[in-house]
């Protein structure tokens, strides 16, 4: 009786990872046929780095935030730019069409390493370089790394000051291989399109997703197996990283512009930026009033004069 009750059980998970595994498939591809790389895919290093270009000017290199992709930029923020710049959007390592090449996730710094040698590839040697959320702790890190390759920095609502709250209960999940093998097959499969809708609009509050960002920006995309998995080690690793990197701060000298909203819950104004502005000597910070952790898409003409205010002090303009 045991053993055909364990077989019974056998052959129901069995069916179960079966379908989960068919579905998510399914789900993956379609998001991916609905959604394709905007740009080009470059080799670096022989690494997948996917760009794209638009616009003629002085170089501006936008890096997109945890979860995201090309599309959250060229949503609102790399048309408007694109009027006065070369603007290069790039997905960063294991998001969007860009390729994981750490197992154990890529560090911030590697990720600047990379992105700025796309860059070069590109013809950009000293470009403007924004970043918004962990985007922004990538500009750090190249600002702080990378200093020859930089003309001006300009931060979004940036992770930037070693934090007290514990990583999320579902990146924590996704971050570990057993999270991967068993719990991120399930949410690709089975979350349903309104969860991810409800969860985009929390990632705006207090403002919602624009008119058009969902089917522009296509959240399949990070609702992908691989995607989640390496968003979810990149996000474990952050705090340390930020920690290890933060005491050099005071080495940027580059013209950086800062730029956040009083009502990000997210990542703080408080926490981060009026404490960021006081180690960077070159640092400006504009408060948007009532603007919450996406100013690069609902208050882009904002973020785009800043840029213009790096451009300038870096006698770009």
């Amino acid at each position: 009786m045991a053993s055909k009750l364990l077989i019974t059980i056998g052959i129901a998970l069995a069916a179960v990872a079966i379908v989960t595994a068919w579905r998510g498939t399914q789900r993956e591809s379609s998001a991916e046929a609905s959604f394709p790389a905007e740009g080009q895919i470059l080799d670096v290093d022989g690494i997948s780095v996917h760009a794209v270009v638009m616009g003629e000017g002085p170089d501006v290199v936008l890096i997109h935030g945890s979860s995201g992709n090309t599309r959250d930029m060229t949503f609102a923020l790399a048309p408007i730019l694109a009027e006065s710049y070369r603007v290069i959007v790039f997905d960063r390592p294991g998001l969007g069409y860009s390729e994981s090449f750490n197992p154990d996730g890529e560090t911030i710094v590697e990720q600047a390493e990379i992105l700025q040698k796309a860059a070069s590839e590109l013809g950009a040697e000293k470009p403007v370089v924004a970043g918004q959320s962990y985007g922004g702790s990538v500009a750090l890190a190249w600002a702080v790394t990378r200093p020859d390759n930089i003309a001006a920095l300009v931060l979004i609502a940036p992770a930037a000051i070693p934090w007290e709250t514990p990583l999320d209960a579902f990146n924590t999940m996704g971050a570990t291989t057993i999270g991967n093998a068993l719990g991120l097959p399930l949410v690709s499969a089975f979350v349903p399109d309104w969860f991810v809708s409800k969860a985009l609009d929390q990632v705006f509050a207090p403002q919602v997703a624009p008119e058009g960002y969902a089917e522009h920006f296509g959240p399949g995309l990070t609702m992908r197996r691989a995607s989640m998995h390496a968003n979810a080690k990149q996000r474990a690793n952050l705090l340390d990283e930020i920690t290890e990197l933060q005491p050099r701060y005071n080495e940027i000298t580059v013209p950086t512009e800062i730029v956040h909203g009083t009502a990000d819950t997210t990542v703080g104004l408080d926490w981060h930026s009026e404490r960021l502005i006081e180690q960077i000597p070159s640092a400006e910070l504009v408060e948007l009033n009532g603007i919450g952790h996406m100013p690069q898409v609902v208050a882009a003409p904002e973020v785009a004069a800043a840029i213009d205010r790096a451009a300038a002090r870096a006698g770009l303009r």
